[in-house]
């Protein structure tokens, strides 16, 4: 471990490579990376005095912004566990998810009141003079985000990797010293912090922006000249789906890596930002926040095995069909991953427990690999829909509607219907001319008659949180309550 960098001396070493090159910035201030670690030095000096210990959790419940980052590395520095949530999560969900991490501390803003004692970020650093370099400590488990899954309690998933320096991943993340990175994505969740963490590591300048903005996102692009950049499909449509004077305003010529994952991309938008950017600028990631294994694919390849979310680059994956025996290329079954045996168990749970079938755990997403190891994702388990006994996944359905240029977002579940098993119900939020009549006659050159919705709902708001996701199972049960 001697020659390895803890992440509670990784501000100090960029520092004293380039103390006075800007590290962090958001929407109301940048600091260097001198300023970044004495800053967080002085916080982790006040969660110590706090009786903040070793191997502790510290809930972090903050929006985007510098605030967010520094208390992370505070926690490092401390000894402890960052153990991010939403600050917008109702109160009795975010005390269900501080007495699971047992949290002494919430690091929030002013405007939450939560036990045990909550504390603002700025408060907390300004509670201390003493910005040097504290004793080295290092805590056992580097992150430990929320995960509600299709249950809707919510459970910790506690890493079982030490807050050691992952120089490899931050290179696997194609962010080197040289990149400006931007970030829209909500930090509480895994792939935004997972990646945000690694821009840091690498050295890079990272760009936090508050909240996601379809233009402001291309005017940081162009304002800092970015490199690099996290998104989202959901983001992805909205940028895209911007007027073309407003995109050509907006140089994006330096971005080399656009990362997108956390939800399925509809493939004419993949191909629409591949056509845009190129394919060797466009990556996808599939993985879970437990992080067993995962795919990677580029643009390019994508375009030889459209649909897919590559092969496999870490840990083991196979597809089993419902009498659990690994199925043949071309046939849909469930997912599987564990991760490389000599790497050892990559989580464990707070609040649930593990589900394995001889080592082999499922997330319950369903797929089929290809001749050449290309995985292709169908949707969850939980998710697809019976209809007259042919299956249908709703992801496929949401990716036609979104083609629409008057669909801002959809959702597509199953309702129980007394003939078929179920029909399909689409929820749309609506463009400003959207007519039913015309989606329909849209999805109908689109989608074989089974696949069609027999229903069409219309919403005023957003059916997909900030990170992409959409629980079906939700909506479902909530449609099936106005009918009882």
């Amino acid at each position: 471990m001697t020659d390895q960098l803890s992440l509670a001396r990784l501000l100090a070493h960029h520092r004293s490579n380039k103390p006075d090159a800007l590290a962090l910035s958001d929407h109301n201030e940048s600091v260097t990376w001198e300023e970044l670690d004495r800053r967080t030095n002085r916080a982790a000096r006040a969660l110590i005095a706090r009786g903040v210990q070793l191997d502790d959790m510290v809930t972090i419940a903050l929006p985007n912004g510098l605030d967010f980052i520094e208390s992370c590395f505070a926690c490092w520095k401390a000894g402890a566990t960052p153990q991010p949530v939403s600050s917008r999560l109702p109160r009795p969900e975010i005390e269900e998810i501080i007495a699971l991490a047992g949290s002494k501390i919430v690091i929030a803003n002013d405007d939450i009141e939560i036990e045990p004692e909550t504390v603002s970020y700025v408060e907390l650093r300004d509670s201390q003079d003493d910005d040097s370099a504290l004793p080295e400590l290092v805590t056992s488990c580097w992150k430990a985000p929320t995960s509600g899954g299709s249950t809707g309690r919510p459970k910790l998933i506690l890493a079982t990797a030490p807050a050691w320096c992952e120089f490899e991943t931050a290179a696997g993340w194609r962010i080197t010293a040289d990149d400006v990175a931007i970030m829209p994505g909500p930090l509480y969740h895994n792939a935004p912090f997972v990646t945000a963490i690694a821009a840091v590591t690498a050295g890079a300048h990272m760009v936090i922006m508050p909240r996601f903005d379809a233009e402001a996102v291309l005017a940081n692009v162009a304002r800092h000249k970015a490199s690099w950049i996290y998104l989202v499909p959901t983001m992805m449509g909205r940028i895209w789906r911007l007027e073309d004077e407003i995109k050509a305003q907006y140089d994006v010529s330096s971005l080399k890596t656009v990362w997108h994952l956390a939800a399925p991309c509809p493939a004419w938008l993949k191909e629409a930002w591949i056509n845009w950017l190129g394919g060797d600028v466009i990556w996808e990631l599939y993985a879970a926040t437990e992080g067993m294994a995962g795919t990677v694919i580029t643009g390019t390849e994508w375009l030889a095995h459209r649909g897919s979310v590559g092969r496999v680059f870490a840990g083991e994956i196979k597809i089993l069909d419902d009498d659990g025996k690994e199925a043949p290329p071309g046939t849909i079954g469930e997912v599987y991953m564990r991760p490389d045996p000599e790497r050892g168990e990559t989580y464990r749970y707070v609040g649930a427990e593990v589900e394995s079938r001889d080592g082999w755990q499922t997330l319950g997403d369903m797929g089929h690999f290809d001749e050449d190891g290309f995985l292709y994702l169908a949707d969850r388990r939980s998710d697809m829909i019976l209809v007259g006994g042919s299956n249908v996944y709703p992801a496929e359905i949401e990716g036609v509607l979104e083609e629409h240029s008057e669909v801002k977002s959809c959702a597509v579940i199953g309702l129980p219907n007394d003939d078929l098993g179920a029909t399909i119900h689409a929820i749309i939020e609506p463009g400003k001319a959207l007519a039913e009549q015309d989606l329909k006659e849209f999805v109908a050159t689109r989608l074989v008659a089974y696949k069609r919705p027999r229903s069409y709902e219309f919403v005023d708001h957003a059916l997909r949180d900030t990170a992409g996701k959409v629980r079906r199972s939700k909506l479902r049960e909530e449609r099936l309550k106005k009918e009882s």
